[in-house]
C-alpha cells in the first residue's frame, strides 16, 4: 500500500471513528453512505479502491469524484424499483462452448428396465422404501392404488417428520384429490406414464399455487404465490401426486431453517445437509416416491451423500427454473433425488425442456433405454483425488472394480487446471443481487444465520465485488467451459469422489452429474458417494453407467431402520 493510499485510509478511519463506526464494518458503511447521498471524499474513495483491490494517485481520485457522485444518483435510483426475486437479469448464461455442441436428434419414448412382476408387500414400511419403478408397475396393473399409496406416505410425513424436520407444509387435501383422479383415470385406461400415481415432494423454494412458499427462511415464512412453478406443473401432467412442500437451508443454503435443522434419517443426532434437506431427507426416510431439488453449488450433491440417495444434477439449461426460488441465475439448476438411477431418469424425462419462459434452457433430446448395454463406453477416472480419500479407499476401490468389470475402458485423468475458487465470485455476487433487497431493507437480520460463513454476510460482502471483476470472472469461466470441452472428448463419463474439485468445476461449466451411494461408514452405518459426470447434455450416457453400476450392487437398496 502507497503512503498516500494509508494516509487516506487512516482519515476515512478516524472520519469513521468520529461517527462511531467499528472499523469492521467499514466497506459496508462506505458504500451505504454512498448510496445515502452522503459526503465522498477522497479519503473515502481510498479506502474504497483498497477493497477493490486497486490504487490510485491523489489527481486520479480528485478526477473520479464527480463521476463517483453520479453513479451515487444513479444507484440511489435503481434502488427505488422494486425487483420481485423472479426477474433475471437480461444477460442469459450458456454452458455451450459454441453453437453446433448442442446434440439433436429424435425424442424416443422411453424404454424400463425389464421389472418382473411384483406383489404388493404385505409390510408397509417395504412398499414406502420401493423404487419409483417397482411403485410404478404396481400402480399402472392396479395392484396398490394411487390413494392408498399417498395415504401411506402422508401417515409416514406425520408420524416421522417431528424428528426428521423436512416439511415445510403437508398438502394432503390437494395429494388426496389428485390420488383420487389418479386412480379413476388408470381404471379408465388413461395411463400417463411411469410418475402416474406416484406422491412425490417439492423443495420449498418451488412455488405452489395455495401452499405457501417459504425458501426456508423467516422473512418469507407467510410468502405465497398464485401459479405453480414449471417443473410442479409437469409433474402434475404427467400425473404425480404432489403431497408436502419439504425444507431447504435457509435461502438454499445447509440444512438449518426457520423451524430447526433437518435430520439424516441414518444417524438421527446429525443434519442431513444441504441445501436440499428436505428432498434428501424424505426420500431417504420412505416418507415420498421422489422429491425434487436443486442445486447451485452442491445441493443435490451434498445431501445426496449424505442420506444415501440417488441425486440428478441435469446439465444447465436443462431444466426450467420458472417459480423456482432464485439464487443465481447462471448457476441454479432443478433436478432429483429419489431411490435409484432409473428412478431419476424417469422423472427427468417428465421434466425436461423448454417452457418459454427460462431462457437459458434449450431444446435437446434426452432417451432413456433401461436396458442399454455399456460395453466399450470410455470412462474418466479421477484417480488421483480417489487416492486422497484414504478413509474411503476401500469403497472407492471396490466401486472401480465394479466399473471396470461393465466392460468399459478405464483411464485416470486430470482436471483442467483453472482458478474455480475464484470463480465463485459469481455466486455470491447473484446471490447478494438476488437478495439485495432484503439487505438494504435490514430484514436480512431476521436470517437464523448470523455467522460469518451465512448468507447476512456473503450478502453485505458482495455488494463490494467490482463489476468490472464479476464480469471478468465469467470470461476465465468461458475459457473453463472452453478447456472442459475439450478435454471431455476423451471420454464418455467422468467417475469421481463427490467432495472433490470436480464438484464447484462442473457446477461452474454446467455439466450433469449424479450422485449415488457406493458404501456405509463401518463407524456409525452412514451412506458414502460416488459421483459420475456427463457431457453436457449427455444425461442419457452417465445415467446408462450409473444404472449399470446399480444393476451389479445393493448399496441404493439400503434404507435406514426407521420402520
Amino acid at each position: 500500500m502507497s503512503l498516500a493510499l494509508a494516509d487516506s485510509r487512516r482519515a476515512f478511519l478516524a472520519h469513521c471513528t468520529a461517527l462511531g463506526v467499528g472499523s469492521t464494518l467499514l466497506p459496508g458503511v462506505l458504500w451505504a453512505r454512498m448510496a445515502n447521498g452522503e459526503e465522498i471524499t477522497a479519503a473515502s474513495l481510498a479506502a474504497a479502491a483498497e477493497v477493490a483491490g486497486v490504487e490510485f494517485t491523489d489527481e486520479e481520485r480528485e478526477q473520479m469524484l464527480a463521476g463517483i457522485r453520479r453513479q451515487t444518483l444513479q444507484l440511489q435510483a435503481l434502488h427505488r424499483v422494486s425487483i420481485p426475486n423472479a426477474v433475471s437479469p437480461a444477460i442469459t448464461f450458456s454452458p455451450l462452448p459454441r453453437p453446433d455442441a448442442l446434440p439433436r436428434g429424435e425424442q424416443r419414448a422411453l424404454v424400463m428396465s425389464r421389472q418382473p412382476a411384483r406383489t404388493v408387500p404385505s409390510d408397509a414400511a417395504e412398499l414406502a422404501y420401493a423404487p419409483l419403478t417397482t411403485l410404478a408397475d404396481l400402480v399402472r396393473r392396479r395392484a396398490i392404488t394411487s390413494e392408498r399409496l399417498t395415504q401411506l406416505y402422508l401417515d409416514r410425513l406425520k408420524r416421522l417428520d417431528p424428528q426428521l424436520l423436512c416439511v415445510t407444509s403437508l398438502l394432503e387435501s390437494r395429494a388426496l384429490e389428485q390420488a383420487r383422479s389418479a386412480d379413476a383415470e388408470i381404471a379408465a385406461g388413461r395411463y400417463r406414464g411411469p410418475l402416474h400415481g406416484i406422491p412425490w415432494g417439492a423443495k420449498d423454494l418451488l412455488a405452489v399455487n395455495g401452499a405457501p412458499t417459504t425458501w426456508g427462511a423467516a422473512p418469507y415464512r407467510e410468502q405465497s404465490f398464485d401459479a405453480d412453478a414449471t417443473v410442479v406443473q409437469r409433474l402434475d401432467a404427467a400425473g404425480a401426486v404432489l403431497i408436502a412442500k419439504l425444507t431447504l437451508g435457509e435461502l438454499a443454503m445447509g440444512d438449518r431453517w426457520f423451524g430447526g435443522m433437518t435430520r439424516n434419517p441414518w444417524k438421527l443426532d446429525q443434519g442431513s445437509s444441504g441445501s436440499s434437506a428436505g428432498s434428501a431427507s424424505a426420500t431417504a426416510a420412505g416418507c415420498v416416491g421422489f422429491a425434487i431439488g436443486s442445486e447451485t453449488l452442491g445441493s443435490i450433491s451434498s445431501p445426496s451423500t449424505r442420506c444415501g440417495v440417488t441425486g440428478l444434477r441435469p446439465t444447465f439449461g436443462r431444466v426450467p427454473r420458472t417459480g423456482a426460488m432464485a439464487l443465481s441465475w447462471t448457476m441454479d439448476k432443478l433436478g432429483p433425488l429419489a431411490r435409484s438411477v432409473e428412478d431419476c431418469a424417469l422423472i427427468f424425462a417428465a421434466i425436461h425442456g423448454p417452457d418459454n419462459a427460462d431462457h437459458s434452457v434449450y431444446a435437446a433430446p434426452f432417451n432413456w433405454d433401461g436396458n442399454a448395454d455399456v460395453r466399450g463406453l470410455r470412462v474418466g477416472v479421477l484417480q488421483s483425488a480417489f487416492d486422497a480419500q484414504q478413509t474411503t479407499k476401500p469403497f472407492d476401490t471396490a466401486a472401480l472394480e465394479v466399473i471396470a468389470g461393465l466392460g468399459v475402458t478405464m483411464q485416470p485423468v486430470t482436471i483442467p487446471d483453472l482458478p474455480y475458487d475464484a470463480m465463485r465470485i459469481i455466486l455470491s455476487a447473484e446471490a447478494g443481487a438476488a437478495f439485495d433487497e432484503l439487505t438494504r431493507s435490514g430484514r436480512v437480520r431476521e436470517l437464523a444465520g448470523q455467522g460469518p460463513g451465512a448468507w447476512p454476510n456473503t450478502f453485505r460482502s458482495a455488494r463490494l465485488i467490482p463489476a468490472v471483476d464479476y464480469i471478468n470472472a465469467n470470461r476465465v469461466r468461458t475459457q473453463a467451459i472452453q478447456a472442459w470441452d475439450a478435454w471431455v472428448q476423451q471420454f464418455d463419463v467422468l467417475v469421481a469422489p463427490t467432495s472433490s474439485a470436480q464438484l464447484l468445476a462442473t457446477n461452474l461449466t454446467g455439466h450433469p452429474a449424479v450422485i449415488l451411494p457406493h458404501g456405509f461408514r463401518e463407524t456409525d452405518g452412514t451412506p458414502l458417494s460416488l459421483t459420475f459426470v456427463g457431457r453436457l447434455f449427455d444425461e442419457g450416457t452417465m445415467l446408462r453407467l450409473a444404472h449399470a453400476y446399480q444393476r451389479e450392487t445393493t448399496h441404493h437398496l439400503q434404507h435406514p431402520a426407521l420402520g
